[in-house]
């Protein structure tokens, strides 16, 4: 018994009205019995989490929760933190379980954790840390696998609500910024039960369509109403998707899984709409700098070919180009002065070899002529005879035929009183049939023609 409880118990009642007064409690022993009382109460509350300390080497985590009218200090053994994996950060929103617990040392309470989980918005966020994770774990999120943007794309996807500012904003980026490209729109609802799914039709069908980058976009919402963007599914559609994907969704501070697989994260949808659409004066400023380069650079490659041109023309053997041929010059005339100086002797040496070539022609010439000139000459007299004896076989045969061709000639006919007659045409009259009376004729006989007209014809009854 400590000496302030044994002065209690000796000290007077001070003025009590009846028995004595109870005995004082000494300070160890009213924390006691405090302790006592709050520890045998396990409770469940909610609060937000207001600041946390979980320094290395500590065995739990401090921490303070609190509501709009109180606040109350925490703290939570480090196995069953771990256990829990429940990051603590401030603002975050927590469900605990656990008892109070009273330090009497220094007099503080604290609440006792025993369990510990996100409550509200803050269960969906640990959801969504987890898939992060999880995506991120399968590669999803690398910065290698993510594709460049075309530089002037020519069909732009756009897949948002229809109903929404986001779509106007977008809309009238890209009129204002780049109005060559054409626009492939899907309508998806992006909140509520089933706007995952439609997201990712959406995406399917721009893509299916021809787009080359593909714009998804929402304006701002609450936590909840983003979540069809933390879709497990959405997620994959985007890294799979065969052209880059930029994300504009809600605000500024609003990050989904949408945002960390796709291709480029953007704030809002008109800064996803700047992202994918190059300004006017951008593309004009960048073709006129294009343009300046590529004259300096021709320029250059002129300059610089001028300069070799100079170098070669400066060339001894541009300036003087018979100096090309003075060894083949000067062999050249080598050899006509050989030829020249050798042309006569060889003339008259030939000249001479002729000459002898020739009496000895002379000589040989008769005896080697003697022989043929005796053969002609017997050839040329059987010829003769052959040839004055070769007609007469044919000569009676001609006569013959002479003959027969005379009886058969017409002049033959006409000289025995026979006549002709011809049409005025020249065409022969052989029957009746040819002429009618009035046609002129012309009558052949031995010694000329007779013109005549036909009086009367008069066709042979026998004949017909």
């Amino acid at each position: 018994m400590t000496r302030a409880e044994t002065e209690y118990e000796t000290a007077p009642s001070g003025g009590a009205a009846e028995g004595d007064a109870e005995a004082a409690l000494s300070v160890s022993a009213a924390m006691g019995m405090a302790k006592d009382a709050l520890e045998s109460v396990v409770v469940r509350l909610v609060g937000e989490v207001s600041e946390v300390n979980d320094k290395p080497g500590y065995k739990a985590v401090y921490f303070t929760v609190k509501d709009e009218k109180a606040s109350l200090p925490c703290m939570m053994w480090m196995n069953r933190y771990r256990a829990a994996g429940v990051p603590l950060t401030v603002g975050a929103l927590v469900e605990m379980t656990g008892r109070f617990s009273l330090y009497a040392a220094k007099g503080r309470m604290n609440f006792d954790v025993f369990s510990i989980a996100l409550a509200g918005e803050g269960q969906l966020r640990l959801q969504v840390a987890n898939l992060a994770r999880e995506l991120e774990a399968a590669g999803l999120m690398d910065a290698a696998r993510k594709r460049p943007l075309p530089a002037y794309p020519q069909t732009i996807g756009l897949v948002t609500s229809p109903r929404g500012a986001a779509v106007h904003d977008v809309l009238r980026t890209l009129r204002r910024r780049y109005p060559l490209a054409r626009i492939l729109f899907a309508g998806v609802p992006v909140e509520g039960p089933g706007a995952a799914n439609a997201l990712v039709d959406g995406l399917a069908k721009v893509v299916f369509s021809g787009a080359e980058v593909v714009l998804l976009v929402r304006g701002g919402g609450s936590f909840e109403d983003l979540m069809p963007f933390n879709d497990r599914r959405l997620a994959r559609t985007i890294a799979a998707c065969p052209v880059p994907v930029i994300t504009g969704i809600g605000h500024e501070p609003d990050t989904s899984i949408a945002d960390m697989v796709a291709d480029v994260r953007a704030s809002t949808p008109t800064a996803a709409a700047e992202a994918v659409a190059p300004a006017v004066e951008q593309i004009t400023a960048r073709l006129d700098a294009l343009a300046a380069r590529l004259h300096n650079a021709q320029q250059r490659r002129l300059d610089q070919l001028g300069l070799r041109l100079e170098r070669v023309a400066s060339l001894p053997v541009f300036r003087e180009p018979q100096r090309l041929f003075d060894a083949e010059a000067l062999a050249l005339d080598d050899l006509a002065g050989r030829l020249t100086s050798a042309l006569p002797a060889a003339l008259r040496e030939d000249g001479q070899r002729l000459q002898q070539a020739h009496r000895a022609l002379e000589r040989l010439g008769p005896s080697l002529c003697g022989p043929a000139r005796q053969r002609t000459a017997e050839a040329q007299r059987r010829l003769l005879y052959q040839g004055e004896a070769l007609p007469e076989r044919f000569r009676a045969a001609v006569a013959l035929s002479a003959a027969r061709l005379h009886d058969l000639s017409p002049l033959t006919v006409l000289s025995r009183g026979y006549a002709i007659a011809r049409t005025e045409g020249g065409v022969v009259v052989r029957s009746t049939t040819q002429v009618t009376s009035g046609d002129p004729l012309s009558v052949t006989v031995a010694d000329g023609a007779i013109k005549c007209t036909v009086d009367e014809v008069q066709p042979d009854p026998a004949q017909s």
